[in-house]
């Protein structure tokens, strides 16, 4: 079937195709169809007629279910399809054959290696609160330790939240993690950890639980015992400001990088350009030895399936079954179901359902091995793509993602956000509308893609500005002052 050029079918198997312009009721579809409502660009249109309770398929997948009657050039959306996915799933490990990854490219970039191996792509001092109480005491200190050292490292940032204390169980456990995650990344050239004295995080367990961290680029206090909390945390900020300093940038392999893969305010166009365009970033990394991390659990359901077959062995595999059962069991728990999903400006963008968002999602991780799956608060340890348990929560989940030891993060969008994390942050817009209305906020244009430019002129221009970047070159977020971190809580507080 010949298709208008201003629609795209994806897979040869496709019920449907994507308008990559706004349709007008009338327009051409394909050979013998037209458009029999306006279609605005980033949506969907039936290439056949589908009878309701039929499968529908994109991506060559089913992603959901016709609600009704279906004729050849409709809209397909929200009002005539509808989600299959319920409760929990059985899995059969049923492994694929390998997918050559490219050659993996010669590239380089300018980092800081650290006593233990890893390798930093800024050289800042976090100051990390161990609880909520002592959130705007590191606030204060970092302010005043950036106006005094500006110029001799790449900042001096306060990483806060407002956890810490009357937890329990699993949650005080996961605030000790990615804390103490914080505290050992390599981004950080010293790290001060200001506790209270009284909270349930507790100072010394968490300092015991950061593992590998070089002694003399970590300091820590209580502010109940100093007698000035804030002049003691210049003090230390000071001490660690004249070891980093002498921090020098080295010629570094692409293994050495560590990649976030993240997507937020998807839409009808991030399955076709941003998220596949930086799955070739994450095979790069990945057939140089690097780590590529992808997390986002709900936003897996539905192709988890796709992962599952790459899963480097039978115990890999099992992980993510596990992984993806507990994550449902936990919606299932709360009374919601597991297709809660997509947002409002998903919708509005072209994605229907829970499992067509999911298909074009995984798509970050490229083709390369799954070869660990971490849960919250982890760390990524081993070369290839590592599925990281995290809700997909934009501040939550990149947080996760620093924690598990990314070093730059990949952030596709299509409806755009300012906010930005500790590990430095690029946005990829997924149309060019939202780069040119956004230029403040987004750092690559992958919207030229569906304009005609090919994917692999794209991957190369990326792959340039991601080593850019990793080489010391800001990003949006960070020049404009964006950094945040959120943890995510699932307990009772006291």
């Amino acid at each position: 079937m010949a298709l208008a050029a201003s629609l795209l079918r994806i897979d040869p198997r496709d019920d449907v195709a994507v308008a990559l312009r706004g349709l007008a009721a009338g327009d051409a579809v394909a050979d013998g169809v037209v458009a029999r409502q306006d279609i605005p660009a980033g949506h969907k249109v039936a290439l056949r007629a589908l009878a309701a309770g039929e499968a529908v398929r994109k991506y060559g997948w089913p992603i959901g279910g016709a609600s009704a009657d279906i004729a050849p050039g409709d809209h397909v959306h929200t009002h005539n399809l509808t989600t299959l996915l319920e409760g929990l799933e059985s899995y059969a490990y049923q492994p694929a054959a390998a997918e050559p990854l490219p050659p993996a490219p010669a590239r380089t970039f300018h980092g800081y290696r650290r006593r233990n191996g890893r390798v930093g792509t800024r050289n800042e001092i976090w100051i990390l609160s161990t609880v909520g109480c002592v959130a705007r005491t590191a606030q204060k200190i970092a302010a005043e330790a950036d106006r005094r050292f500006r110029g001799r490292v790449d900042g001096v940032h306060a990483l806060t939240h407002p956890f810490g204390c009357s937890q329990l169980g699993g949650d005080l456990a996961a605030t000790r993690a990615i804390t103490a995650a914080l505290a050992a990344h390599p981004n950080a050239g010293g790290v001060l950890v200001i506790g209270l004295g009284c909270e349930s995080n507790q100072l010394g367990p968490l300092l015991e639980s950061a593992g590998d961290v070089d002694p003399e680029r970590l300091r820590a206090f209580t502010a109940q015992a100093e007698e000035d909390e804030v002049e003691a945390g210049l003090a230390a900020v000071e001490a660690l400001v004249e070891i980093a300093e002498k921090d020098r940038r080295e010629p570094c392999p692409l293994s050495d990088l560590v990649v976030g893969l993240k997507c937020g305010g998807s839409d009808g166009f991030s399955g076709l350009t941003a998220n596949p365009l930086v799955g070739r970033i994450a095979d790069a990394v990945s057939a140089s030895g690097g780590t590529a991390v992808l997390t986002e659990i709900p936003e897996i359901f539905g192709a988890e399936r796709l992962l599952m077959a790459r899963a480097a062995d039978a115990t890999v595999f099992e992980d993510l079954a596990a992984v993806v059962n507990d994550f449902k069991s936990y919606f299932l728990s709360h009374g919601e179901p597991v297709s809660e999903n997509p947002s409002p400006g998903n919708i509005a963008g072209g994605v229907t359902t829970l499992e067509e968002k999911s298909l074009g999602a995984v798509q970050k991780a490229g083709r390369a091995p799954v070869t660990e799956v971490v849960r919250y608060g982890g760390r990524a340890s081993r070369p290839g793509v590592t599925l990281l348990e995290a809700p997909g929560n934009d501040a939550v989940s990149s947080t996760a993602l620093t924690a598990a030891g990314a070093t730059v993060i990949l952030f596709t969008t299509g409806r755009g956000t300012p906010l930005g994390f500790p590990a430095p942050t690029l946005k990829l817009s997924t149309n060019s509308s939202l780069a040119q209305r956004k230029p403040h906020w987004i750092d690559f244009d992958a919207g030229r893609i569906a304009a005609g430019e090919p994917m692999d002129a794209a991957a190369e221009a990326l792959l340039d500005l991601v080593l850019a970047t990793a080489s010391g070159q800001a990003t949006r977020a960070e020049e404009n002052g964006e950094r945040e971190i959120a943890l995510w809580k699932r307990g009772v507080t006291l």
